[in-house]
């Protein structure tokens, strides 16, 4: 048996009340949707640091991780910190173009992330 060496570890961020929002938007979500946005994101973690169509840089320190649906798209923001890929945000695309709200929802968490690690 082979053993898979992962590049990067995934942890879920947790607000400061405990919440893991990511989690919970997964666990809403078809079967089939969880699936897939599982395998683009454990195909991240084998081969990161990759490029488009799988991963679009954001930022400096913020990336997504863009999985196509069957009646969709889906978009996880992250960063990441050392080994850890930490998702922040998650939601389906209904338009083109990425919404105000769900970036700032995103970038919000990333700074809430970064002053509780330092």
């Amino acid at each position: 048996m082979t053993d898979i060496t992962f590049v990067l570890k995934v942890v879920f961020y947790r607000s400061e009340v405990g919440n893991e929002p990511v989690r919970d938007w997964l666990k809403d979500l078809p079967r089939d949707d969880k699936r897939q946005i599982g395998e683009d994101i454990k195909t991240a973690q084998l081969g990161w640091p990759l490029g488009m169509p799988l991963i679009r840089k954001i930022d400096k320190e913020f990336w997504e991780v863009r999985t196509r649906l069957t009646d969709g798209i889906a978009r996880v923001f992250s960063t990441i910190d050392g080994e850890y890929m930490i998702l922040l945000h998650g939601f389906i695309k209904k338009s083109q173009k990425t919404p105000q709200n769900e970036l700032k929802t995103a970038m919000s968490r990333l700074g809430n992330y970064k002053r509780g690690t330092k």
